[in-house]
């Protein structure tokens, strides 16, 4: 397996906003090698977001499910790991969890918590634009989780940084 990031939704929905395929054509370019080359691991609830990207990216996303999707059941890697961590993690997290804590958007939701257990399992970064939760007592965001649980965080530009890719 050469998996070597988790990736969130808001890792390429926002700069996708505000870096357009149309004007930073050989970056986005260069993202699609990464997304062909199978270097991302995300999970089914993940994908099923990362699939509504529009233009190449949404396209390349689609052409590209098996080499994305760890699917819980699968030969290839150590799912049961995956699933004991993501439990684990709903136990400790669950009042910071939106669909448990009032829905709040602000704070974490399950979706996102299933890619967290997902670099868990397989100690990998989390790659997503969200910014932590500013020590609320009430609220946790990807970065927060990653942070407590010794899993690295990286924005859109420290993946940019750490895979040479300039424009």
């Amino acid at each position: 397996m050469n998996k070597k990031y988790c990736l969130d939704t808001s890792g390429l929905s926002n700069p996708l906003e505000t870096m357009p395929e149309d004007i930073y054509k050989r970056l986005w370019e260069q993202i699609t090698e990464r997304i062909e080359s199978g270097i991302f691991a995300v999970t089914t609830e993940i994908y099923e977001e990362l699939e509504r990207l529009p233009g190449r990216i949404g396209q390349t996303i689609k052409d590209n499910k098996s080499n994305l999707v760890m699917e819980v059941g699968a030969k290839d890697w150590d799912w049961p790991k995956y699933v004991a961590h993501s439990r684990n993690l709903n136990i400790t997290y669950h009042d910071f969890i939106s669909e448990y804590s009032g829905g709040s958007p602000r704070t974490i939701c399950l979706n996102d918590m299933t890619l967290v257990a997902l670099a868990g399992a397989l100690s990998l970064p989390v790659i997503s634009m969200e910014g932590r939760a500013s020590n609320s007592p009430n609220k946790r965001r990807i970065p927060d989780i990653c942070i407590s649980e010794n899993i690295g965080h990286l924005t859109f530009n420290d993946f940019l940084r750490r895979e040479n890719i300039t424009v």
